[in-house]
């Protein structure tokens, strides 16, 4: 199942990747879904100077790329999720487009192996 999902990810275009984008809650903002707040519970852990530095790096993120930040969360803290966010912001939009499809093909992997545990 998970290569057929990743098969049809890469065959979509910037607007179906963005289209999903735009479904995932902001790193460090509570969504609605259990997954996520699992997946994103490093930032629950966080120092709230690195907190508030990810909502404004989100910020920054969001006006600079058009987009809701994209990161595999699971397992990573709060810095860490923050260290990248940083270093993506120097990426150009193409590139990041990329880098952020590929995370979410990465947290599609991940849930379609938890629906395949359940």
């Amino acid at each position: 199942m998970s290569a057929a999902a990743e098969r049809i990810w890469w065959s979509l275009g910037p607007a179906d990747w963005r289209e999903s984008f735009a479904v995932h809650p902001r790193i460090g903002e509570r969504g609605k879904d259990a997954w996520s707040r699992d997946e994103q519970s490093g930032v629950d852990r966080a120092a709230e100077q690195t907190q508030r530095a990810l909502a404004d790096a989100n910020r920054s993120y969001e006006q600079h790329f058009g987009h809701v930040f994209l990161i595999c969360a699971t397992g990573l803290s709060g810095d860490q999720m923050l260290e990248d966010l940083n270093r993506r912001l120097r990426n150009d939009a193409t590139t990041e487009l990329r880098v952020a499809a590929g995370e979410q093909m990465k947290i599609t992997r991940l849930r379609l192996e938890r629906l395949g545990s359940a």
